[in-house]
């Protein structure tokens, strides 16, 4: 956890720094080698002290807007949610804690949304409670097939 130094100076170049220090070209290849990572674990792997996971939600949002991957972020996103609020996949019984994990999971994914995807994100929620994925369910990445599904690609 931070205690506000991560505002201090200038944090976007520091973030690509660390990034490029630890061999990445892009803040978006050094999350998605961490696919089910935290913003929060991404953020204290690169500055433990000084850089804050909403920092590094903006970066790969700058990212994945330049490169017109928005909806693929946002996928990625719901996974690393999951992963932290289910981490032995979608439960087999919804029972009141299950039932909360989830709607944790979906809430903090709604949390990171960008508003041109809200929406679609609304939907895919709407679906997931309709419909819920196999007992054990864990997206290892954007591109899960069931995720690609619930949130398919727009951008060309």
């Amino acid at each position: 956890m931070t205690d506000g130094r991560s505002w201090e100076g200038n944090w976007k170049v520091r973030l690509y720094e660390r990034v490029r220090e630890r061999g990445y070209d892009s803040l978006t290849a050094f999350a998605e080698a961490r696919p089910i990572a935290s913003l929060v674990e991404l953020a204290d792997e690169l500055g433990p002290d000084d850089l804050a996971g909403v920092q590094v939600f903006s970066g790969l949002l700058a990212e994945a807007e330049r490169k017109n991957q928005v909806t693929r972020l946002v996928r990625g996103q719901l996974v690393r949610e999951l992963a932290e609020a289910l981490p032995n996949g979608w439960p087999t019984v919804l029972d009141d804690e299950s039932r909360f994990n989830v709607a944790v999971a979906l809430a903090r994914w709604g949390t990171f949304t960008p508003e041109t995807h809200e929406q679609r994100v609304e939907r895919a929620k709407a679906a997931l409670r309709a419909s819920p994925p196999p007992a054990g369910w864990r997206p290892l990445g954007p591109d899960d097939e069931l995720l690609r599904t619930l949130l398919p690609d727009e951008e060309a």
